[in-house]
């Protein structure tokens, strides 16, 4: 079977396109026959090459696109109409031929929130799920302004956690090039001229350094793919289901970390029920789509469960309680929340909140992570030269 594009007309006269499937393009002109279409046209659908390398979608780009579209639709431009010009004058190429093949889809009758979810590497659940409230709703432009500014705040989010892991990243690295430059070059030559002192034992640490040294030298292979090993490991354990889930659950209850990963958590699911909720989305279908956007396996299961619960009648605060995950404030004011019909605009202020918390954790994890990174350098690297120095100074001792 292979995949067609075509375009025919229906009864009424209205011109209609899209995707098919078939044998050949006369078993297409039977299909669309059969289902009450013309045919105008009928060709074999090319393969897309993405010769875009590097491209894709940012935040940036997907926050200037909600917020051009919410003011063109407020100013009643037609859907189709504010697609094709998005689509022309983005300065993402990548980007504006995916949203014109989106005009394409709505042209040919799809809603816009279908032709959206075609692309879900690009358009999210929760963005798919916002826009086909706002069709039903008939407030699209409110719509794309809660998106704009839920993109924005979670793009600043998003961007204080990756702030918080830069300082210790570039920390490992510099330790990484300092041992190899160390066991490379500086451990050889220490090696040498002790072996010209003649047959004196070496201190331990001095021998324990120059055996690790005379080992990378020969098999620095191994080393190579011990690493890869580990890291292709690690990589392949946490795609599995247990895997996720007992790394997210390490990374709540580590110390230092654990908090900060906490407030992240609080004030992503807030955020992102308050906005589904004040865009009038149904409590059961925004938590699911919640609970997709966690970002956090454990997380993930506490939604699930208050969504079950939920469905059985009872409310969100008690089985959020017993998930033991989320602060008791939090879970009191949520309570409050559906006791005074008002849960989204209190999850929306939780998270103001909480991005403030998160600034806070950020800010105190990067002060406590200074101090835990030098002495892990210290100890590695100051070892590893005063062991080297050890034999000078027995030298020295004995000369005196």
């Amino acid at each position: 079977m292979a995949q067609f594009v075509f375009t025919a007309k229906d009864k009424s006269g209205r011109i209609v396109s899209g995707d098919i499937s078939g044998s050949s393009a006369s078993d297409i002109e039977a299909k669309l026959q059969n289902d009450g279409l013309v045919s105008i046209k009928v060709k074999k659908k090319p393969v897309a090459i993405n010769l875009n390398f590097g491209g894709g979608v940012s935040t940036k780009d997907l926050k200037t696109f909600t917020q051009q579209f919410s003011t063109m639709i407020d100013a009643g431009l037609p859907l189709v109409q504010c697609l094709d010009i998005l689509g022309s004058q983005t300065e993402n190429k990548f980007f504006g031929k995916i949203l014109l093949e989106i005009k394409g889809y709505v042209e040919g009758g799809s809603t816009f929130s279908d032709a959206l979810a075609k692309y879900p590497k690009i358009f999210s659940t929760l963005f798919v799920n916002l826009i086909a409230a706002g069709e039903l709703g008939g407030i699209l432009d409110t719509i794309m302004k809660r998106l704009s500014e839920y993109i924005e705040k979670n793009d600043s989010l998003q961007r204080k956690v990756k702030g918080a892991m830069v300082y210790p990243t570039v920390v490992l690295v510099i330790t990484f090039v300092v041992v190899f430059v160390l066991l490379k070059f500086v451990v050889p030559t220490f090696a040498k001229m002790f072996a010209d002192f003649g047959d004196k034992a070496l201190p331990k640490p001095t021998q324990m350094v120059i055996g690790i040294s005379d080992s990378f030298q020969h098999w620095w292979y191994v080393f190579v793919i011990v690493i890869a090993a580990f890291i292709m490991g690690y990589r392949a354990f946490v795609r599995t289901e247990m895997g996720r889930m007992l790394m997210d659950r390490f990374f709540l209850i580590i110390p230092v970390v654990g908090p900060v990963v906490q407030k992240i958590a609080v004030a992503r699911f807030t955020r992102t029920l308050g906005t589904l909720l004040s865009s009038g989305v149904p409590i059961i279908d925004a938590l699911n789509t919640v609970a997709k956007a966690a970002g956090n396996k454990v997380v993930e299961k506490a939604v699930l469960f208050a969504r079950d619960r939920i469905s059985e009648g009872r409310n969100m605060s008690e089985p959020l309680q017993s998930a033991k995950i989320f602060p008791g404030m939090v879970v009191q004011m949520i309570a409050v929340g559906e006791q005074t019909g008002a849960l989204d605009i209190m999850c929306n202020k939780i998270a103001d909140f909480y991005d403030e918390e998160v600034d806070v954790a950020v800010a105190s994890l990067t002060s406590a992570l200074e101090p835990i990174m030098m002495v892990v350098i210290g100890t590695v690297v100051g070892g590893m030269v005063i062991a080297m120095y050890l034999p000078i100074f027995e030298l020295a001792g004995a000369i005196e």
